[in-house]
C-alpha cells in the first residue's frame, strides 16, 4: 500500500527546504543564478536542507492526526512550535506570518481554537494553505474518496483553516488544494486529476453563499489555457490566491517532481511556500521514490519528519 502521506509531507519539506535560502529573492536574480539543488546559508542563514515554518506547522498537524481530529491539540502543538521551538529543524522557530502570530497568541490568552484565525481581507496571506496538506489523508480515512461531497468534511477543511485564517478565501483555497491533492493520489493523468479536483471544489463553492462572492478569485484555475499562461503572468507572492495558482501551474507544466519544485522556488519572492505547496501535490501524484536521494539526504531531521508521516500512515490504515 502506497504511503501518501510520506510521499505528499517529504514532497512538501523537500519544496519548503529548497526554497529557504532564496526567500524573497526576486524572478530576474534567480534567473541568473537559479536554484538548482539544496542550497546552505542564503536570506536566513540556515544550512542546507533546513526547511521553515511550512513543513513545521505540517509537522504539527500531522503529529496531532495521529490521535484523531482535536482542533485544541491543533492548536497546542501550533504554540509548542511557535514559543518552544518544538517541530522545528533546529531548535529555532522563524519565518512566522503575522496573522498565525496573532491567531496564536488569541489562543494562548485562551480564544477557543475556532475562533482564533483573522477574518479581515488581509488575513489572507497563504498560512494555512501551506499547512493543510494532512487532512487529506484523514478526510480519505474517515469519509473515503468522495469526501468532498459530504458536509461535515468540507467543514473539517474549512475549520482547519480558521484555526489561523478564518477568512472564506484562505478557507476557498484550501478545499480546493485538497480536493486536488486527493484526485492527484488516484495516480492517474495529471491535468484530468488537477481539472477534477478544481472544479469538484470550484462547483460546490460556487453554490454556496458563504463563499459564493469569492469563487471568482480562482476563476484563473478553472480556464482552459491556465496551463499555457506564460510565467509572467503568474505571481509568487504570500498571497493565498497566487501562491495556489502558481504551484498548480508548475505542476501543470512540468513532468517530474525535480522540475515542479524548481521551477516553483524559481519563481522567486515566496519561495519556500510556493515551492512547499507544489512540492506537496507532486509528491502525491510523482511518489516518495521520485524525490532525488540527493535532496532527501540533507533535510534535517529528516528521520524525525519520516517518523511522524509513518506514524500517520499506520494510524489510519485505510488511505
Amino acid at each position: 500500500m502506497s504511503n501518501h502521506v510520506l510521499s505528499g509531507v517529504m514532497g512538501l519539506c523537500v519544496g519548503d527546504a529548497l526554497g529557504v535560502p532564496v526567500e524573497f529573492m526576486d524572478r530576474d536574480a534567480l534567473r541568473r543564478n537559479p536554484v538548482t539543488g539544496m542550497r546552505a546559508y542564503g536570506t536566513y542563514n540556515q544550512p542546507a536542507g533546513t526547511w521553515s515554518d511550512d513543513t513545521s506547522m505540517t509537522l504539527c498537524l500531522v503529529d496531532s492526526l495521529i490521535k484523531g481530529l482535536d482542533y485544541e491539540d491543533i492548536m497546542a502543538k501550533f504554540l509548542k512550535w511557535y514559543n518552544k521551538a518544538e517541530y522545528t529543524p533546529h531548535r529555532v522557530t522563524f519565518d512566522v506570518g503575522n496573522t498565525t502570530s496573532i491567531a496564536l497568541t488569541r489562543f494562548a490568552r485562551g480564544t477557543p481554537p475556532l475562533k482564533c484565525g483573522g477574518k479581515a481581507e488581509r488575513d489572507n496571506g497563504n498560512g494555512s494553505l501551506m499547512r493543510i496538506l494532512p487532512i487529506v489523508f484523514y478526510l480519505r480515512s474517515c469519509y473515503g474518496t468522495d469526501f468532498f461531497e459530504v458536509d461535515e468534511a468540507r467543514e473539517i477543511i474549512h475549520n482547519v483553516s480558521a484555526l489561523t485564517h478564518a477568512h472564506a478565501r484562505s478557507k476557498v483555497a484550501c478545499g480546493i488544494y485538497v480536493s486536488c491533492a486527493s484526485c492527484l493520489m488516484e495516480r492517474q493523468d495529471l491535468k484530468k486529476s488537477v481539472e477534477t479536483g478544481i472544479l469538484k471544489a470550484m462547483d460546490y463553492y460556487r453554490n454556496h453563499p458563504e463563499f459564493s462572492s469569492e469563487v471568482h478569485h480562482y476563476e484563473r484555475l478553472t480556464q482552459d489555457g491556465f496551463s499555457n499562461l506564460d510565467e509572467s503572468e503568474i505571481r509568487s507572492t504570500g498571497y493565498v490566491v497566487d501562491t495556489l495558482e502558481a504551484a498548480v501551474w508548475c505542476l501543470l507544466t512540468t513532468e517530474s517532481f525535480r522540475d515542479c519544485v524548481l521551477k516553483a522556488v524559481n519563481l522567486g519572492r515566496d519561495t519556500d511556500t510556493v515551492g512547499a505547496v507544489a512540492g506537496g501535490l507532486a509528491g502525491l501524484y510523482y511518489g516518495y521514490e521520485s524525490i532525488p536521494d540527493e535532496w532527501l539526504s540533507v533535510i534535517a531531521r529528516r528521520d524525525y519528519v519520516e517518523g511522524l508521516c509513518n506514524s500517520l500512515h499506520a494510524s489510519l490504515g485505510k488511505i
